[in-house]
């Protein structure tokens, strides 16, 4: 390990690094992906004609405030050093906004949405800070291992997570009890887990950005919108950081409609049963965990946008197969090959926003791939809800058309000069 780490970094910061993605990745799986989004539909929204609306409005709402919010608070942080600061402040409030949703009961909407949209919004906020540090963590050279390594070990977390909360949902079952009962513990468990795996990082890993005098925060919704403006329209002067941030955009929104939208598809399609979509749900994590770490080492050696364009490609076969395919066999394949491509992908692109920011602005320039990366999760389940509505519920074809996405990435990803956004990257540091 300590090859592949800058001088003065020790083993256990990036230990700890890691763990943070351990600790958020079981609010994903279990908040958004697994549990909390069907009680929210069929129990706290009485399984309403406008309830599955509602729900994607929330996440909606909640993306577009990161989009809004992230590249102001990034500009802060980097002119600050404050980027640990940032990230114990997005922590807690994602934690504790998570707890809160244990009391969204029957008809709690008045708790549900607006917790949802504070335990998104910190959720996301800290993604976006804990990947900044990255670049201060490992040598240039391995980038991609290191994000890797971050990377599994989140989609462990996000096993153990759902693990633990499918033993509390089995055991209530057993006795009787209904959703109502049960999910409300499952989200004090996954606010529990988030909590506590978050430790080291704050006790371990430094901050080694120097303050710049006079900075600022910005104040009211004017400054913040002028922030995204001006780190937008700053993003010229590196025109393959802009290219990422498009190809982004576009992969991004496809893998977005797999984790929103994966179970409904299975259900809709396979007719799987929800002990197979839980276990499916297992299967990917698993193979994502070991697409993460191993294409890490891969990525390092033949190059990041090599390595991104062969995850890209690994995408458009699986969308081919999900389309294609009659049988439950072929769509384990299919879901085993999005868990290696899901993993390896979103550890890519964070090392490829690593390599391309400049040193001096690593907080804004991760927060302007946030903001990506959260528009893409408004454009791709959107897209797909829009193809299944027009088509009176044709999945398949929405599935096949999600696979446009990923081959509008591979043609965007083939316009970076990677050479050229490093010594950019290095020559504004």
């Amino acid at each position: 390990m300590r090859g592949a780490l800058n001088e003065g970094v020790r083993p256990r910061e990036v230990f700890a690094w890691s763990l943070y993605d351990f600790a958020n990745s079981g609010y994903t799986t279990v908040v958004l992906t697994a549990v909390f989004n069907a009680y929210f539909v069929g129990v706290v929204a009485g399984n309403a004609s406008w309830a599955t609306l509602a729900w994607t409005a929330t996440l909606s709402l909640s993306y577009l405030i990161v989009m809004v919010a992230m590249p102001g608070l990034g500009a802060w942080a980097d002119a600050r050093a404050a980027k640990k600061r940032l990230l114990a402040l997005s922590t807690a409030g994602c934690v504790a906004a998570t707890a809160a949703l244990a009391w969204a009961g029957p008809g709690g909407l008045w708790i549900a949405v607006p917790a949802i949209i504070v335990s998104n919004v910190c959720y996301s906020i800290g993604e976006s800070v804990v990947a900044a540090f990255l670049p201060e963590l490992a040598r240039p050279e391995a980038l991609g291992r290191v994000s890797g390594w971050g990377w599994s070990f989140g989609y462990f977390g996000g096993m153990l997570t759902l693990g633990l909360s499918l033993a509390v949902v089995i055991s209530a079952q057993a006795r009787g009890q209904g959703a109502a009962e049960f999910v409300p513990l499952t989200m004090l468990l996954t606010a529990g887990v988030f909590a506590l795996a978050s430790l080291p990082v704050f006790a371990l890993l430094r901050e080694r950005a120097q303050p710049r005098p006079g900075a600022a925060r910005p104040q009211g919704i004017g400054a913040v919108l002028r922030r995204l403006a001006a780190s937008l329209r700053e993003a010229r002067a590196f025109p393959d950081f802009r290219m990422l941030l498009l190809c982004g955009v576009f992969y991004q929104a496809g893998i977005a409609v797999v984790i929103t939208l994966a179970a409904v598809y299975a259900e809709q399609v396979m007719r799987f049963s929800q002990s197979q979509i839980m276990m499916l749900v297992f299967l990917v994590n698993i193979a994502a965990a070991a697409g993460a770490f191993a294409f890490g080492f891969v990525q390092d050696r033949i190059g990041h946008r090599a390595a991104l364009g062969a995850t890209l490609a690994g995408w458009i076969a699986m969308v081919l197969i999900a389309y294609a395919t009659r049988s439950a066999a072929g769509f384990w394949v299919a879901a085993t090959l999005a868990g290696l491509c899901m993993g390896s992908s979103q550890s890519a692109g964070r090392a490829m926003t690593g390599a391309l920011a400049p040193s001096a602005r690593l907080a804004e320039f991760f927060a302007l791939w946030t903001f990506a990366t959260r528009l893409a999760s408004i454009v791709g389940p959107l897209t797909y809800g829009a193809v299944t509505w027009i088509t009176a519920g044709n999945h398949r074809l929405a599935i096949l058309v999600t696979g446009v996405f990923f081959l509008a990435g591979l043609a965007v990803l083939a316009r970076i000069d990677m050479r050229r956004g490093e010594a950019l990257g290095r020559a504004t540091a």
